[in-house]
């Protein structure tokens, strides 16, 4: 027996610390303007990022080409990776919000990780790969190094640049923490919201590397010698390769089918429970199909001598429980099944016939 699926769960971060949620006074409005804030505040995010990455990389490349720079050629093109995830992820949000339909019933909240999959692998090829190849190429060969003025100017305003998209991003991070109550930390690692994970730990990434070029820069107008700006470009390379894994790593957990959290499973069976004519809990399914979307399937063993009534409104307060505790929860399918005791009752009685 099945519950039709909502149409707005309130916040897409109950997968995360579900315990913590506030219960909606009103299934539906609430929960659509709930939606469509976190999803507009994800869209925001990830535009900020986009529109300074592309800035970035611009600069970053002139300034690279003046002055000879390894390290900055490498943060342009990890500038340039940076702006494509984000192309790719706003493609994502996109195309996640379509409604369900008779091709695909379950949805397209799931194709939001299929293009941050791709994004991450953006980041690894456009920036990581690029970055360590010049890297050791300057390391084997050397390089002559021009005048670094431009390239400071340059790295100092990419820092701010980066710092405001971050920032971005952070506020947006501790909000949802905030209202989950749970550490900024432990959101932004478990979060099934990957775009906004994306942003924070690449803007991060990308202030790592405007320091690593910086040092670059200063340590060959030291010594004379492109070693240090070799070295520099290496060590953002590495730096993408982890940034990238990271992300491909969620991303993968996520399309394979990630379920709830234990403690969130725990609350899905007592309230499974808590309906009158429940008796058992035999099976229990949960799915993240996305930020704000989660999937429970479970086999019930309902009382025996509940009616065909009992057992369709029994289902329909399990539903409604389970909406009001967590609002993300979007579907819901409880199949009624016979517990062992009635199993092995109806094996005795098909033996002694």
């Amino acid at each position: 027996m099945s519950a039709d699926p909502a149409k707005n769960p309130e916040s897409p971060e109950d997968p995360e610390d579900p315990e913590n949620a506030g219960d909606p006074k009103s299934p539906e409005d609430p929960e659509r303007a709930a939606r469509t804030e976190k999803s507009e505040e994800s869209t925001a995010t990830v535009v900020v990022a986009a529109v300074a990455n592309l800035g970035i990389a611009v600069a970053k490349a002139v300034a690279g080409l003046i002055s000879g720079s390894s390290a900055m050629l490498s943060e342009a093109a990890h500038s340039v990776a940076d702006t494509v995830t984000e192309v790719m992820l706003l493609t994502a949000l996109k195309r996640s919000e379509k409604p369900a339909d008779e091709e695909h019933p379950l949805g397209y909240g799931p194709e939001r990780y299929i293009w941050a999959m791709l994004a991450s692998i953006a980041t690894f090829v456009g920036g990581a790969v690029f970055s360590v190849y010049d890297g050791v190429h300057t390391l084997v060969s050397g390089e002559k190094l021009g005048d670094p003025l431009v390239s400071y100017l340059v790295l100092a305003v990419a820092f701010l640049l980066e710092g405001f998209s971050l920032r971005t991003g952070v506020k947006q991070v501790r909000r949802e923490a905030a209202r989950l109550h749970a550490p900024a930390a432990h959101y932004l690692r478990h979060t099934p919201d990957t775009a906004v994970k994306a942003v924070v730990m690449e803007d991060s990434a990308a202030l790592v590397g405007l320091v690593l070029a910086a040092g670059g820069l200063l340590g060959g107008q030291l010594t004379g010698s492109g070693v240090w700006d070799g070295i520099a470009s290496v060590l953002i390379g590495v730096l993408l390769v982890y940034v990238a894994w990271v992300l491909g790593r969620s991303n993968a957990q996520l399309l394979i089918g990630r379920p709830l959290p234990e403690a969130m499973r725990a609350g899905v069976r007592s309230e499974l429970l808590a309906v009158p004519d429940v008796v058992e809990v035999l099976e229990l399914t949960t799915l993240i199909q996305g930020p704000t979307e989660i999937l429970i399937a479970a086999k019930i063993d309902f009382r025996d001598l509940a009616s065909a009534a009992d057992v369709e409104w029994a289902c329909e307060r399990a539903e409604r429980r389970l909406r009001e505790r967590f609002p993300s929860v979007k579907r819901v399918y409880l199949d009624p099944t016979p517990g062992p005791a009635q199993r092995r009752e109806r094996e005795r009685g098909g033996s002694a016939g």
